[in-house]
């Protein structure tokens, strides 16, 4: 077995292109390393957007069988994970559509998108995990209420840390229209927030 664990460490050090590589060339196990890398904050995003886990489940195989079928058109000039989540994205669009979840018009905004709302705050101690739990749930809820347009990018910024320029790859907007977008939904939240009896947000 030692030869096998050698193979596991080797395949666990390459780079994303070198996996895309080695599954064009017909290795498995390279495309079940990007699997293993991704299929949990992909679940994730798409349970955020759905608030549907069978529903997110079903979706994120169809977006990873999506991408085993399109690595060959992938193109190295991007991240993969840039790549990997505008395919997320657009499975999790076409589903809400099948299933009548996106009505929600788009408003005109003009706004500089500077204001930060900081959804989670790394490492809490114990005495603050019922606290961040609660603090949690409240957010989870406010951003439920968003319009689908609003929440999708609360979701890749705050929630799969992604940087506006990624945010407009993976959802083909405009970069100033993903800043106004945030902007906008930022706003929308802290009056969530405060209605709900939250101040200094």
């Amino acid at each position: 077995m030692p030869n096998q664990s050698i193979a596991i460490e080797n395949i666990k050090s390459l780079t994303d292109v070198e996996l895309i590589a080695d599954a064009i060339r017909g290795r498995e196990d390279g495309f079940e390393e990007l699997v293993r890398r991704y299929q949990r904050p992909i679940t994730s995003y798409v349970y955020r957007m759905l608030n549907d886990y069978e529903a997110s489940l079903d979706v994120t195989q169809e977006v990873f069988i999506k991408v085993y079928n399109s690595l060959e058109r992938y193109s190295s000039d991007y991240k993969f994970s840039t790549w990997l989540y505008r395919i997320a994205h657009n499975a999790a669009i076409d589903y809400m559509r099948r299933n009548s979840m996106v009505k929600q018009s788009i408003e005109a905004e003009n706004a500089d998108g500077t204001y930060q709302l900081q959804l989670e705050s790394p490492n809490p101690t114990p005495e603050q995990e019922r606290e961040r739990t609660e603090w949690r749930n409240e957010i989870d809820s406010v951003v439920k209420c968003l319009p689908v347009v609003y929440r999708d990018l609360i979701v890749l910024r705050h929630s799969q840390d992604l940087s506006y320029d990624e945010i407009a790859e993976v959802t083909g907007l405009p970069l100033g229209t993903v800043k106004n977008r945030l902007f906008r939904a930022r706003e929308m939240m802290r009056d969530m927030f405060i209605e709900r009896g939250f101040t200094g947000i």
